[in-house]
């Protein structure tokens, strides 16, 4: 998911393309509605933090693509250097030229620029799934989670993974999870609404297709 335009989201293309635009668990996972701003929050983080509010309260897909847009661009800006930023592109430039080898090799040197960066372990996690290396995959996206709890894009990731592993509930667990986040997700209409968390039950129509 589209700035790949910097979101890019999964099946080989189509599922590719929902892989990161939702775009990619720990069992703490905080909803975007319940997170306060601590004492020292950054403008940025506080900003951020906003945001996740937003998208958790959208009442269309409309008002939620907008704030899914804007957190794509706060991760991406969240680069802590010019360097890292261009090999972050790099590799996006890479990858959509289907030079997923070389892709991979940007996001290595931005992860060794900047262990810290959540986003870059979202970006090779991508391409390992492109490449068909779902556990390598998995590995990365575990590690985005526990830097940015709230990553849809991340959750939506394991999701698909855990589904070409044939590990439906898992995945099903995973996707619960994002909607919570995100109401607006892709994937949304595969939940079985027996799973829709409380949040999504407030803006989707049970009555209704999603």
């Amino acid at each position: 998911m589209y700035r790949l335009n910097h979101r890019a989201l999964f099946s080989t293309l189509a599922i590719a393309l929902a892989f990161i635009r939702a775009t990619w668990i720990t069992a703490t996972f905080a909803t975007a509605s319940s997170l306060a701003i601590a004492e020292g929050t950054s403008t940025k983080d506080a900003a951020k933090i906003d945001l996740f509010r937003t998208l958790s309260l959208a009442k269309s897909e409309q008002e939620g693509r907008a704030a899914e847009s804007q957190i794509w661009e706060c991760w991406f800006d969240q680069s802590p250097t010019a360097e890292v930023r261009a090999s972050l592109d790099a590799g996006i430039e890479r990858r959509e030229s289907y030079d997923y080898e070389a892709a991979e090799h940007h996001f290595d040197k931005v992860i060794e620029l900047a262990p810290e960066y959540a986003e870059g372990y979202n970006q090779r996690a991508f391409i390992r799934f492109l490449r068909q290396n779902y556990e390598s995959s998995k590995t990365d996206l575990e590690v985005v989670l526990k830097m940015e709890p709230n990553h849809f894009g991340a959750l939506s990731g394991l999701y698909h993974i855990l589904q070409i592993q044939n590990r439906p509930k898992a995945a099903f667990g995973m996707l619960q999870q994002a909607v919570a986040i995100h109401p607006w997700i892709q994937e949304r209409s595969a939940l079985p609404k027996e799973l829709w968390p409380r949040n999504y039950r407030n803006i989707h129509d049970p009555g209704n297709e999603i």
